[in-house]
């Protein structure tokens, strides 16, 4: 495809790979910080030490201070931008009072907003206004798809076009990208995942093998699958990259925040300790209650959602909710 002009908004370990890559398949790519102080850091060092360390950032990238010039030149906008800070950012974007028409929002973002319990597309139509929104997810650890290690992922867009150019546009020879018409399904699988990841976590701090692990994934795919097609998302999403895929990888990584974040808590950290020690952001700590409040809202049964929640926010011992879930009533599959 001919050369796009593409910046990128957010400065940690996913989007700086994501611009070198973009950067590498022969794109046009700044990358814009709310923390400028970081941003001339890293464009001293052309290398990003605090989040992805060792990897050489091309001089050709362009790292600019200023959001009205990072947006006004590009065509393709990628919010590689925490939850927790997601609502802040496009507001930030809207002040610019740079004219969106034409432009595509693509989210990368793994997570909900806590107290909406909203989609980041959601959230940029709320913000931007009727903008043209697109979702990148799937099984990426960050420093393995920057090391070039093989990956797959899921461009999700309601338009065809906008997805096979999205394709297009990431493809690389360790970069396979799919379509799908699925943004609901897509974009919930990144932040329902991670809370499957804490379980798993929690699980291998504890101690326990495999088959702990098996019968997490498995049932963790269940109801993972059974929020997400209450909420308007196609029930094969969740058996393919975005859902299987991403949650097989985050629960056994041990690059996986999510689930670092689990095996921590349940070696008796706090969750409070836990993210003040933690560069980064850890989605699941708080899309826990978010999650938990969803499953209330559409009356679906979710018992490890349930039990992260009780754990994390509640102060539930760790063994008693394994307790609690190794003798829920039987029933068949």
């Amino acid at each position: 495809m001919k050369k796009q002009n593409i910046t990128i908004l957010g400065d940690g370990a996913w989007g700086t790979t994501l611009a070198i890559l973009l950067f590498k398949n022969g794109h046009n790519v700044s990358l814009w910080s709310a923390f400028p102080e970081h941003l001339d850091l890293m464009d001293r060092k052309r290398e990003n030490k605090k989040y992805i360390p060792g990897i050489k950032i091309p001089s050709g990238i362009v790292f600019e201070k200023d959001l009205s010039k990072a947006i006004a030149k590009s065509d393709w906008i990628v919010f590689a931008i925490p939850s927790k800070f997601f609502r802040e950012v496009a507001r930030k974007v809207k002040k610019t009072k740079v004219p969106l028409r034409g432009k595509i929002f693509i989210s990368v973002a793994k997570g909900l907003e806590q107290k909406t319990r909203k989609r980041m597309t959601e959230i940029l139509k709320e913000e931007l206004g009727d903008v043209q929104t697109a979702v990148l997810s799937g099984p990426t650890i960050a420093v393995e798809v920057a090391k070039q290690m093989p990956a797959i992922v899921v461009a999700a867009s309601k338009n065809k076009q906008t997805a096979k150019k999205m394709q297009d546009m990431f493809s690389a020879e360790y970069f396979r990208v799919y379509t799908s018409s699925d943004v609901v399904g897509v974009e919930l699988s990144g932040p329902l995942k991670n809370i499957i990841a804490i379980v798993a976590g929690i699980s291998d701090g504890l101690g326990f093998g495999a088959n702990a692990k098996a019968a997490i994934l498995t049932r963790g795919i269940v109801e993972i699958q059974r929020l997400g097609q209450k909420m308007g998302a196609k029930s094969k999403t969740f058996s393919g990259i975005a859902g299987l895929g991403d949650l097989s990888t985050t629960c056994i990584s041990p690059e996986s925040r999510n689930r670092t974040f689990g095996e921590r808590i349940a070696k008796g950290e706090t969750m409070e300790k836990i993210l003040r020690t933690t560069d980064g952001i850890i989605e699941g700590a708080t899309t826990a209650e978010a999650v938990y409040q969803l499953s209330k809202k559409y009356k679906v049964d979710m018992p490890l959602a349930t039990n992260v929640y009780e754990v994390i926010y509640r102060g539930k011992p760790p063994k008693a909710a394994l307790r609690e879930l190794m003798t829920r009533k039987r029933k068949a599959e």
